[in-house]
């Protein structure tokens, strides 16, 4: 409403300005402002010179014709000037355009526009847009829109799970910091910010990301998706019975129909199964072991899982998950020898030692 008052406003503005001259009254000019009386005074005044003396003749005669002249066209254009239109009818034109311009406008307006209809945010926009027209283009829109808007906390909203769709993730952890600064800070926008931050290690559940899942779950204990990054963050660090013990308890409070429960199950089978971890009736007894033996037990899950990378070298979360091991039981040397084993096992394959060298530089591995 504020905006339309506005535009009501200026409307009102151009046309008083417009239409004001037409209700002042015109000022009748006096004979001895026409400009054929001052001629006419010259030309008299130019007799009385002549006959002092003070000019002569040809002089004069020369002056008698241009001020003769020039009386000629004063006297035509004053007797084509169109006659002062009465005071009366002016103003009421003028009335009458000033009700009716915007009268006229809002009887076109109201059939044919749709003033019922709320506002439309840019979240909506985004949602409606049409769907030939490709999602990179919407995204630049509204990019464009936040580099002249940047404080707007609904449009970084709106734009970081759509650059974590398209697999930008580091522009997505960027957009999810700026929501959390403008539109303020929730367990899953910070649960959100992790999962950006680790999908852009390539899976990695990085130091960064780690403290934000841990920042999600003081907000709110429940957070679905920061405790199930943080029982991967504990496999990922060799912390087996760790991670068992969170997904599990994830899934002991999830609803029945929790679209997330599936990929829970699978992570749970997968540790179960194949990882170097112990079976789930083990779990309890580690709990209860002292510190000498937790470090044989994770020894032996260590060498076991470098025992089945021997046998199977295209695991590259396997290797990624052996390194980063060493680097929890503080042997680098080892982690390095993991990478070049790693690498040499995978050969040829492009897109795993790619996504190898990306895990490495997460663990912070170097060459």
């Amino acid at each position: 409403m504020t905006l339309w008052f506005v535009f009501a406003l200026m409307t009102a503005g151009a046309a008083f300005a417009v239409l004001w001259p037409l209700g002042r009254s015109a000022r009748s000019r006096t004979p001895e402002g026409n400009e054929t009386t001052v001629y006419r005074d010259q030309l008299a005044e130019v007799g009385r010179d002549a006959a002092a003396g003070l000019i002569g003749a040809p002089e004069a005669a020369a002056a008698r014709v241009e001020i003769g002249r020039r009386l000629l066209e004063a006297a035509d254009a004053e007797s084509h000037q169109p006659q002062t239109s009465k005071l009366w009818l002016r103003r009421a034109v003028a009335v009458v355009a000033l009700a009716g311009i915007p009268l006229l406008a809002l009887a076109i307006y109201l059939p044919l526009g749709s003033p019922q209809l709320p506002d439309f945010p840019l979240a909506e926009r985004v949602q409606s847009a049409d769907a030939s027209e490709p999602l990179d283009h919407l995204v630049a829109q509204v990019e464009s829109h936040l580099e002249k808007n940047p404080t707007d906390g609904r449009g970084w909203t709106v734009l970081a799970p759509v650059l974590a769709k398209l697999g930008r993730f580091d522009d997505a952890a960027r957009a999810y910091r700026n929501v959390i600064a403008y539109a303020g800070e929730t367990a899953e926008r910070r649960a959100e910010l992790g999962a950006a931050i680790a999908a852009a290690a390539n899976g990695i559940v990085t130091a960064d990301a780690k403290n934000e899942f841990e920042r999600a779950i003081a907000l709110n204990p429940q957070e679905a998706k920061a405790r199930f990054f943080l029982g991967m963050a504990a496999e990922q660090d060799g912390r087996t019975a760790d991670a068992l013990k969170i997904w599990q308890a994830l899934l002991a409070d999830a609803p029945a129909d929790a679209q997330w429960r599936g990929t829970v199950q699978e992570a749970l089978a997968q540790v179960e199964g194949s990882a170097p971890g112990p079976a789930q009736d083990a779990v309890a007894a580690a709990s209860g072991m002292n510190e000498a033996d937790q470090s044989a037990m994770i020894h032996k899950m260590v060498d076991r899982l470098a025992t089945r990378l021997k046998r199977d070298g295209n695991d590259v979360e396997g290797w990624l998950r052996l390194a980063r091991a060493y680097m929890v039981l503080n042997e680098p040397e080892k982690s390095r020898t993991v990478r070049d084993d790693a690498r040499r096992a995978l050969g040829q394959n492009e897109a795993g030692l790619r996504q190898l060298n990306e895990g490495l530089k997460a663990l912070g591995i170097d060459g």
